[in-house]
């Protein structure tokens, strides 16, 4: 072999011969957190949290999602329980490539579907199943569609951990002091007046 003259690589000491793995990262394991703005609206994917324990990521999610916007409810459940069907292309169905279930019983399975690239997972409801698949064969003929579905997330109901009725309580805002808003302070207003007085 030529002798590199280069002296960026010559700095570089290349390893020739066995090298040895790397170590695990020692990263906390992902959970994926969805969430409700309103009682009316479903839940959506909004991100995920690196945490211990589902426990853990729910104390998170809540810290990281929830502590200045407007919510009624999160679910968190680890990113490795979600089933993902692949991506189409937007005018073709995901639930085309799957054939109509005949049975739907097994294990409860909450569906998440994307109509939109960009757009977050939403759920639309719940199918029984002996798998995955099966479960996205069920909920392609229990839900109805107006656009095509270009991706689904499957997860078993039961893997998730949901806040409850009385978890509700921290997001509810106090009438005197609307604290969530930004726009409830009136600092423009405050401001425009503080500036008049002081015009004089």
């Amino acid at each position: 072999m030529a002798e590199i003259l280069d002296p960026r690589f010559k700095r570089l000491q290349l390893i020739s011969g066995e090298t040895q793995a790397k170590e695990l990262l020692d990263q906390l394991p992902a959970f994926e957190v969805f969430i409700q703005i309103k009682e009316t609206r479903p839940f959506r994917h909004e991100g995920c949290v690196h945490a211990t324990s589902s426990k853990m990521a729910l104390i998170f999610a809540k810290e990281q999602y929830s502590r200045r916007g407007i919510c009624t409810g999160l679910w968190v459940v680890s990113t490795g329980e979600i089933y993902v069907s692949k991506y189409t292309e937007n005018n073709i169905d995901i639930y085309d490539e799957f054939s109509d279930a005949n049975v739907c019983v097994g294990d409860n399975y909450s569906i998440f579907q994307m109509t939109k690239r960009g757009t977050q997972h939403t759920f639309v409801g719940e199918v029984n199943a002996d798998s995955p698949e099966s479960a996205i064969s069920c909920a392609g003929s229990k839900f109805d569609r107006k656009k095509p579905v270009l991706n689904i997330w499957v997860v078993k109901t039961r893997a998730m951990l949901k806040t409850t009725e009385a978890d509700k309580e921290m997001w509810k805002t106090t009438p005197d002091k609307m604290f969530r808003e930004a726009i409830d302070y009136k600092t423009g207003d405050k401001l425009k007046a503080f500036k008049k007085e002081n015009e004089k």
